[in-house]
């Protein structure tokens, strides 16, 4: 299994040297499973010093055929920005005679047959668990592959698509994800996982479906088995909110509560939440115990009418409070928005950037949240609001604004009026400069000389010190990430070709109009 790395730094390489994707690892997982099969996983993104490579310093995979050659190579297409460098390492196995699948949630639509065309030979469509061990023994005994559901193939020159396969129900079944596989890797926080899908219908999410369920026993076990064979104590549930299912979250919140007490061991654990979850202190309650110290909450936007675009139900001052309600109950709160959401027909947007700004920028202060992350509208393969967006024509040429770009962090789309592409790409990083700066070094700075304070309260200071100082801590080292994503940003002059792009795209629209 091979995960791609990102195509240049960007604000989010400094967390991915020290985790992985979790998918990848339940593949490789299963197939190191079935007999005969051996599996190992390369992160391009989590690859330490003591790994070959090649001239541009990544993977040296030709290198890594020879030490230990790879009969299959599965890659990993889980983030679209990594697909052109996915389509490079397809190539270079080809040319080693390997046979090269692709899945994850880029591959829909026509990136199915744009992944065929690309030196892959199988697509692995939804969930890949049931799918690869039937693949694999498919290629193993020259099974005819249409048999096999959840695929698409190229036969000569057609194209074979298979029924889609059903979603594991019962996902209990599921082996523990198996995080040695993993080599020329080092992982300081670890990925948890219990609960697949999401009931909140979010146009611009690829996230959907009913909501399905491990059992708590199958959670608990997640956490505990890589303490006990890794040591480690940094987790972060990757799942989209937890707590949607209210007493198993308890339940689990409550064993990790006296496992930790049991073995005088103390976790760290970041998760994802809903915001108006923070009415429930007895859930709250639980999952302080339980080591979870920081939410990730999705505010999306602090402007009501997009709010209601984005078929939100709370309003701005309602979220300042509930903000507040996580934080007198001790967590730390990551804020993630969308900058400048494009409006549903008959909706106009009239805030200019300055406004919006200011907006996001004071609902920010209010709610003294303690970590953001600002991203621009994505157009991600298979959701609503891209098919909104292509139906217009809004979308910027991809052969010119290609994949690479689909990170959230550059414009891809005509914005609403009176906005501009420029406005968003400019916007986007005014807002998250002003927020990690360099003055939160002086801050550290003030913290360590106030430490001896804490004397007079010792435990309940030493508390709220800490919180203060690891915040001044992520804002001051999230300077220097934007720093260096800055000087990257200079290099690969997008400017110019955002130019191209909305010239290209007026030229087609000017083409096709009756």
């Amino acid at each position: 299994m091979i995960i791609p790395c990102y195509p240049e730094f960007n604000i989010y390489s400094s967390v991915a040297r020290n985790t992985t994707a979790l998918g990848p690892v339940m593949i490789a997982t299963i197939v190191n499973m079935i007999p005969g099969w051996e599996a190992e996983i390369i992160d391009e993104n989590n690859y330490k010093y003591h790994g070959p490579r090649d001239a541009e310093g990544k993977p040296a995979h030709h290198l890594l055929q020879q030490i230990r050659a790879a009969d299959v190579i599965g890659l990993y297409g889980g983030l679209t920005s990594t697909i052109p460098r996915l389509y490079e390492i397809a190539s270079l196995y080809k040319e080693h005679g390997v046979v090269t699948i692709a899945g994850g949630q880029h591959f829909t639509g026509n990136n199915i047959q744009e992944a065929l065309n690309n030196n892959v030979d199988c697509v692995s469509i939804g969930e890949g668990e049931e799918t690869i061990k039937e693949l694999l023994e498919g290629l193993c005994t020259s099974k005819n592959l249409e048999n096999i559901h959840g695929i698409a193939f190229r036969r000569d020159k057609d194209i074979i698509e298979t029924p889609r396969r059903k979603e594991i129900e019962d996902l209990s079944r599921l082996p523990l994800p198996d995080f040695s596989l993993l080599r020329y890797a080092k992982l300081t926080f670890y990925p948890v996982s219990w609960t697949r899908g999401c009931g909140m219908h979010c146009e611009f999410c690829t996230v959907k479906g009913k909501v399905r369920y491990s059992t708590v026993d199958s959670a608990f076990r997640q956490f505990t088995s890589v303490y006990e064979r890794f040591g480690g104590k940094e987790f972060f549930i990757v799942d989209d909110l937890f707590g949607q299912k209210r007493e198993m979250a308890i339940e689990l919140c409550h064993r990790l509560r006296d496992y930790q007490k049991l073995l005088g061991v103390h976790f760290w654990i970041s998760s994802q939440i809903r915001l108006d979850m923070a009415n429930d202190t007895e859930l709250l309650s639980a999952m302080r115990d339980a080591g979870i110290k920081l939410v990730a909450v999705g505010y999306e936007s602090p402007v009501p009418a997009e709010l209601e675009s984005m078929n939100k139900k709370l309003k701005p001052e309602e979220m300042v409070n509930l903000t507040n309600s996580f934080h007198r109950m001790g967590f730390l709160v990551h804020g993630m928005f969308i900058f400048a959401y494009p409006g549903k027909p008959g909706q106009e947007f009239t805030l200019g950037a300055r406004e919006r700004i200011k907006i996001f920028s004071s609902f920010i202060r209010k709610a003294k949240i303690d970590t953001i992350q600002i991203l621009l509208p994505v157009p991600l393969p298979g959701t609503e609001m891209t098919q909104r967006l292509d139906k217009a024509k809004r979308i910027l040429p991809r052969d010119i604004i290609g994949w690479e770009y689909y990170d959230g962090n550059f414009p891809l789309f005509i914005p609403d009026k009176p906005l501009t592409t420029r406005d968003l790409y400019l916007s986007h990083k005014t807002l998250m400069s002003g927020f990690y700066s360099f003055r939160h070094f002086f801050a550290l700075i003030l913290s360590i000389i106030c430490f001896p304070l804490i004397i007079f309260n010792l435990r309940r200071g030493r508390s709220s010190w800490y919180t203060a100082w690891q915040r001044n801590l992520w804002r001051f080292f999230g300077w220097i990430i934007l720093r260096k994503w800055s000087v990257n940003l200079g290099k690969n002059n997008f400017p110019v070709k955002l130019g191209l792009a909305e010239k290209k795209l007026k030229l087609g629209k000017k083409m096709v109009r009756p």
